[in-house]
């Protein structure tokens, strides 16, 4: 190519560097245009204020201020985090109030006089051994199964008389206390075989019929404190049933005598009685506690220590029920009745005393104390 002269150079200068200038300005505005879109190198520019994450949902959203509130029976937190009160149970809550509501309909505390009946028997005939506890069992369920029965057969009396009880207040339904009565029976029965074979079944079935013969016909009859005092016979019986039952006869019978003064008293603990009714109970006390410290075929201090549980059930249940001959209303009537419960115990530790099982009458003895502090807690009668 042929040079250029200095001329022509001249000329074309100025024009090349207008073509420059107008090139340098539209670069960076097609770069600036190009920025603007995406490639395989450069992402998309990205709004970082509208990418966040999807909002947690309240469950997985902490709770301002500190920790999550937890969730607490009958508890529910607030719109400021605290704590709320509903009012309404929870299921732990709801069985302890269940329990309770069936303790009361059993008198469970009156328990505690039931194990010393075959205790009691058991000694007197000579077979205090491992099968005396089962019987003891089996002794409990069919004093609670009575006891229930005992219930829902005066469940209409008792929404007059005692509308507080399990059933009249709705606490326990009669379905409920039906079929708990029948549950009981049944396992009293089944545990009585369990533990005494063929001699405590047949001691338990008729001791069972008993029961539910004074619930559901006799209680209301002239016949019911003898029938009452029948069914103590035979719990004594159940635990002499796997020696000779009648060397337990005499225990069998102190401790019916007993029950009838306790049963013919509160049949009247509504009510009030006679003051009448109260001297004859107490006159009977007495024969009974004499009776159980009666002769004894122990020796030393463990023939001291029959009088010395007789004297004891005597102040104990002989001090009520003069209080009641005094003031015979329904108050102190209850109260002597309840001091007959309570101090079973104490009259059953005697007898197992006098055949000479002396720790044993001391230990059957020791429930009496327990047992009252129990019934201030829930009633026996």
């Amino acid at each position: 190519m042929t040079a250029l002269t200095e001329a022509q150079r001249a000329a074309a200068l100025p024009a090349a560097r207008a073509l420059r200038a107008a090139q340098g300005r539209r670069v960076p505005a097609r770069r600036s245009a190009d920025a603007r879109q995406p490639n395989a190198y450069q992402p998309p520019d990205v709004d970082l204020a509208r990418s966040r994450s999807p909002r947690r949902s309240e469950a997985h959203r902490p709770h301002r201020g500190g920790a999550p509130t937890a969730r607490v029976a009958g508890v529910e937190p607030g719109p400021s985090g605290r704590a709320i009160d509903t009012g309404r149970p929870g299921p732990g809550s709801r069985w302890v109030a269940l329990l309770r509501d069936v303790a009361e309909l059993v008198r469970a505390p009156a328990a505690l006089s039931v194990p010393g009946d075959v205790i009691a028997g058991a000694a007197a005939a000579g077979t205090l051994n491992r099968r005396t506890p089962g019987l003891a069992a089996a002794s409990v369920c069919l004093y609670w199964a009575g006891m229930a029965a005992n219930d829902w057969a005066d469940r209409e009396l008792d929404a007059v008389e005692r509308p507080e009880r399990p059933i009249p207040s709705g606490r326990v339904s009669p379905r409920t206390a039906l079929g708990l009565a029948a549950g009981l029976t049944a396992a009293g029965v089944g545990l009585a075989a369990w533990a005494g074979g063929r001699r405590g079944l047949a001691t338990a079935v008729p001791l069972a019929a008993t029961v539910w013969a004074y619930d559901v016909k006799a209680k209301n009859t002239a016949a019911g404190p003898a029938v009452m005092a029948a069914c103590r016979g035979l719990d004594v019986l159940l635990g002499a049933s796997t020696g000779r039952a009648a060397k337990a006869v005499p225990a069998a019978l102190t401790v019916a005598a007993h029950t009838y003064t306790v049963t013919a008293l509160s049949r009247r603990e509504v009510s009030g009685a006679d003051a009448k009714l109260p001297v004859a109970t107490l006159a009977g006390t007495v024969a009974v506690a004499a009776t159980a410290a009666g002769a004894t075929r122990a020796k030393g201090w463990r023939a001291v220590l029959p009088v010395a549980l007789a004297g004891w059930y005597l102040t104990h249940y002989g001090r009520a029920q003069a209080r009641a001959a005094a003031q015979p209303d329904a108050a102190r009537v209850r109260a002597a009745v309840g001091s007959g419960i309570t101090g079973l115990p104490t009259l059953q530790g005697t007898l197992a005393a006098r055949t000479g099982a002396g720790v044993t009458g001391l230990a059957l003895a020791a429930l009496a104390p327990l047992a009252r502090r129990l019934v201030r807690r829930i009633s026996a009668t």
